[in-house]
This record gives structure tokens, sequence and C-alpha cells, in this order.
């Protein structure tokens, strides 16, 4: 999937740092800029290199609403207010979501959903070979993927599939937006994280050791 490319324009300073925050928690979600006043986003979004704006509606110099009749009709705005009474006008405006503040995580993974069903085709399968066997996995059935020398183990709830091939070849054909490398023989599918503990993982009731390289990236990532 290629990176999402954002701008987040809220006259809050704490409003843009929490978004911004979620964006980087989002592997496909890359941030270009954020601005305090709307004014100064439009020569960035001229230049067409941005795909999504975060557009708070309530703003003193000029409001989110009027700012979106403005800008180029192919931009996906998601607004963002305090003022639950501006929902029926965003939609108006035919905009992709409208998230009321304070905007949790969960709020904001549902929005981005929005984004990926209006404007990419995602394939949620992967089909996997072992020996004379084809497999076809959901994304959201793998729990995780182990590497056993030039083989893999996908691990689901129910069974256990190897395949000759490396980890490090798989990973190029995962959708980082689900799955997560944590160590030099495991993948995790991130929604089946539950906790880290310690320099362990807990995918439902398996735990996935963290190697120190990945440590850091898994608590900005997953936490």
């Amino acid at each position: 999937m290629n990176n999402i490319k954002c701008v987040v324009i809220d006259d809050e300073e704490l409003a843009r740092t929490l978004i911004k925050s979620y964006i980087d928690k989002v592997d496909f979600l890359e941030l270009v800029d954020d601005f305090e006043n709307p004014i100064d986003a439009i020569q960035t979004l001229k230049k067409g290199q941005v795909h999504l704006v975060f557009l708070d509606i309530q703003m003193p110099q000029l409001k989110g609403t009027d700012f979106a009749k403005m800008i180029d009709a192919n931009l996906k705005v998601i607004f963002t207010t305090a003022y639950s009474e501006y929902a029926l006008e965003g939609y108006d405006l035919n905009v992709l979501d409208y998230l009321l503040k304070p905007i949790t995580f969960e709020r904001f993974l549902q929005a981005i959903n929005k984004y990926n069903k209006e404007t990419i085709l995602i394939e949620n399968t992967i089909t996997v070979k072992s020996g004379y066997d084809l497999h076809k996995l959901h994304f959201d059935d793998i729990l995780y993927i182990e590497s056993d020398s030039e083989y893999v183990n996908f691990y689901t709830e129910s069974k256990k599939i190897m395949s000759h091939q490396t980890l490090k070849t798989l990973q190029k054909k995962l959708p980082t937006s689900i799955f997560m490398r944590v160590h030099r023989s495991y993948i995790v599918n991130k929604q089946k994280v539950s906790a880290l503990k310690g320099r362990n993982l807990q995918v439902c009731s398996h735990n996935i050791p963290v190697s120190d390289s990945y440590y850091e990236a898994v608590k900005k990532k997953l936490f």
C-alpha cells in the first residue's frame, strides 16, 4: 500500500499533536505538515502531494467548512471538532468523515478505513503454498508468523501451516497496516496483540519475543 500523505489543520496545538501522534502510529500514513491557520496550508495543498486533510471546523480566522469549499475537490477531508452541531454541515460538504473531540485512536482508525474503502482496493488474503497444497489465508485469521530455517510457519487459532520461503521475502508481501516484524524470527498481526509484558508480546495465548532492535518501534506503533 502506498503511503497516504496527510496534513493536519487546527488552531489548537494539543489537538494537532494528538492527530499527529495517531498518524505516527499507522505505518501507511505520512505527515506532510501541520498548520495552525488554514490559509498557511494552501500552498502545500496546491502542490498536489497531499491525499488527506484533517481539518478543524471552528477556527478564528476561517471556518473549516468554508476552507473545504476552497480546496481541490479531489482532496479527502476528515473534519475534527468539539462541536457536534457542525456535523450536519460537514456531511453536506460530502467529506469523508466527521470526528468529534476528544478523538480516540479507535475512532481515528475507523475514519482511515473509510479512506481505504473509497480509494484503495485492499487484498485481505494471502495464498500460501505448503508442499503440493495451496492454502488461502485471511489476514484476520493469522495470529503470527515464525521463521524456521528456510521455512515459515503461519499460525492461526486452529492450525499451523508450513511454507518454503523466508521471512524477509514474505514480509514484502504483507500489508504493514496489519502486520509488523518484531523479531528476526517473528511477524505478528498487530490487531491480535493484547499486551507487552517485558520483552514479550501477548498474541492471544502466545508469547512472542521482541528483539532489542524492534522494541522501541513496537512500543511506538502498537501502544
